[in-house]
């Protein structure tokens, strides 16, 4: 046997010894391992080899024993949500309320809650995906984000069987990886904007991460192994619901997410936009001041818009203008009024 092969597959040998993948799984691969060695004696090694390399660097990546604690603190929460969002106050104390009962279950019993399933409803840029963020750093849990716009295909959740050329795990897997516990919070972002000619399988696959009865042994076509999400806090976003099934619809809990008023816009890109905007630049706190009777220009410039994502772009467009010049030495405070405002922002 070639001695490069040895020492390739004594490497994948100590990666399986090291990692915490549960016993039937890791049998099942150091079997394939010994295969892969009796087929290296006849020299027909190379394709399997990269095949069971990759599909051991998914299992040995994998958060089997990895939870992260959560932050059980109702003022905690608040707190940063309040931080993070202005306004909102409905969707906060029910997010509060579940909470509460999360902190009860747990007083009282290991017996893992099983909260419900939220599906933030509303028109673009309303802050659907921001709130599901700052409810996981709320609580300390780790983020995923599994965007479903214009998904083609359920293999694009359940992943590819490993027979199939360059098969990959599916975004479910992939997402826990990133998030790295098995405990995140799980964002499915817009599941209301699948490929219609997928729908059926998608809603098909999202019925099974959404049961409680089933998602605990959640199986990808790829890593072949049930996977256990029941810890995994899911949360949904749509646009609306027209387009999501009805037994998908049954095991989520809509909350309407509002659009914003005029005022409420002024409030958000005054004290949380502007502000988050300049940090981002990196310019000091004092760098820009918006003069209060052009607000009603910043947060309307191009007419009504239901979400905060043109208000977030016309406010970029500012810090940008006021970094050029302070790059260019023409000041280092900048004030924008009626008198200059056509400079700064759009007209």
């Amino acid at each position: 046997m070639d001695g490069q092969l040895t020492t390739d597959i004594t490497r994948l040998q100590q990666l399986l010894e090291k990692s915490v993948v549960p016993a039937d799984l890791r049998v099942k691969t150091e079997e394939m391992l010994g295969r892969l060695e009796r087929q290296s004696r006849h020299g027909n090694y190379v394709n399997t080899y990269e095949q069971i390399q990759h599909y051991i660097d998914w299992i040995v990546n994998l958060p089997w024993d990895r939870l992260t604690q959560d932050i059980l603190d109702l003022g905690h929460v608040k707190q940063v949500l309040d931080s993070h969002h202005y306004g909102l106050e409905d969707l906060k104390q029910r997010f509060l309320e579940y909470l509460s009962v999360l902190i009860l279950n747990q007083r009282q019993s290991e017996k893992t809650y099983r909260a419900p399933i939220l599906l933030l409803v509303g028109l673009v840029g309303t802050g659907k995906t921001t709130i599901a963020k700052s409810l996981a750093d709320a609580i300390g849990r780790n983020f995923v984000r599994i965007p479903f716009g214009g998904m083609s295909s359920a293999l694009d959740l359940r992943g590819q069987s490993r027979s199939s050329p360059d098969a990959e795990p599916g975004q479910i897997i992939k997402g826990l990886r990133r998030g790295g516990s098995r405990n995140p919070v799980v964002l499915l972002d817009e599941i209301d904007r699948v490929a219609d000619s997928a729908r059926g399988e998608i809603m098909g696959v999202l019925v099974e991460l959404l049961d409680p009865e089933q998602n605990h042994a959640f199986t990808d076509h790829f890593i072949d192994y049930p996977i256990d999400l029941s810890q995994s806090l899911f949360i949904a976003t749509a646009n609306n619901t027209t387009h999501i099934s009805t037994a998908v619809m049954d095991r989520l809990e809509p909350l309407l997410m509002p659009s914003y008023t005029d005022d409420e816009k002024i409030h958000i890109a005054r004290d949380y936009v502007l502000p988050s905007e300049m940090r981002k630049a990196a310019l000091p706190p004092d760098a820009v001041k918006i003069q209060d009777s052009l607000w009603p220009k910043v947060v309307r410039p191009l007419g009504f818009d239901a979400g905060i994502r043109t208000l977030e772009r016309t406010i970029q467009g500012v810090v940008r203008k006021v970094a050029r010049q302070i790059v260019e030495g023409k000041g280092k405070q900048f004030v924008i009024t009626e008198a200059n405002f056509r400079d700064f922002l759009p007209v």
